[in-house]
């Protein structure tokens, strides 16, 4: 309304009935689909132990972001978000996710948020996730943009903090938030992800935000042991790990949905592919 968005531009080339959706499911909470899958972590396994001989640490959060960032560069309606009823694509791919400094305690957890291109291999991407998450774990008394803008907001006298907060979003309704602010903010990413595999327990079914644009949260489960019938038909016990997804529907349908995630799963299965760097992603209406 009041200019062009800083994180996106505005898709026009939509499908009149996808167009029309936004218009009556006015709000995130209004639009969220749930669904759970489960992976095979004997192979995530594989492949960990495969690079920690070559003394690469990688992590199953390193893999389920390289593959849905792979994912979006194939598919990039995915990285598209809805504001005021007008559909929007991103530049990049964003992703969020919290980091404790330690798992001992009580300690506050703080923040990162990442930006990819889309053709980066499961190597590099792995290699920005651990810098970042040991600068955030070595840092002193520095803070990163998200903890600076929060320190900001909370340094504000209470009775002003509900009117700086809503002034705030209704900036970002209106396409006037300050760039400075969208890329402090962990809300405005393509995707978000938690890890409670690391807290030893299952996956939740989380909610997307309604301030900013997140239209994808994904939750990392703790694995476990289950029966499954193989290709043979036969019982077998299989360690699996579960990912609760959570999203937005309204900026693209459920087939391209449905699509999507069984590419995401067919890279879960086998993170080699991720490698191999991609030559090109797929431009989100040229």
């Amino acid at each position: 309304m009041f200019g062009k968005r800083k994180d996106g531009r505005q898709v026009h080339d939509v499908d009149p009935f996808q167009k029309i959706i936004p218009y009556i499911m006015k709000t995130r909470t209004d639009s969220m689909n749930m669904f759970e899958e489960t992976f095979d972590c004997e192979i995530i396994d594989k492949y960990i132990s495969e690079k920690k001989q070559d003394g690469i640490s990688v992590s199953y959060m390193s893999v389920v972001i390289a593959a849905m960032v792979r994912v979006i560069a194939i598919k990039p309606q995915l990285n598209r978000f809805v504001v005021r009823g007008k559909i929007f694509t991103r530049p990049k791919i964003w992703v969020s996710f919290v980091v404790h400094p330690t798992l001992r305690d009580d300690s506050a957890g703080t923040t990162i948020k990442l930006a990819f291109e889309g053709t980066e291999t499961i190597l590099e991407i792995n290699e920005k996730i651990n810098e970042a998450i040991v600068k955030e774990q070595n840092k002193s008394k520095e803070k990163n943009k998200t903890d600076k803008l929060a320190g900001a907001i909370m340094s504000i006298p209470g009775f002003l903090i509900r009117f700086v907060v809503n002034f705030l979003i209704f900036l970002d309704k209106h396409n006037a938030l300050p760039e400075a602010v969208i890329e402090a903010s962990p809300f405005h990413t393509s995707f978000f992800i938690t890890n409670m595999k690391s807290l030893g327990i299952n996956p939740i079914y989380h909610h997307v935000y309604e301030f900013g644009t997140t239209g994808i949260f994904f939750a990392l489960g703790k694995e476990k042991k289950v029966p499954i019938v193989d290709d043979d038909d036969n019982i077998v016990i299989s360690k699996r790990a579960g990912l609760n997804v959570v999203t937005d529907e309204r900026f693209c349908d459920g087939l391209y949905f449905a699509r999507a995630f069984r590419l995401l799963k067919k890279m879960l299965v086998n993170p080699w592919i991720l490698e191999e760097k991609l030559d090109e992603k797929t431009e989100d209406c040229k």
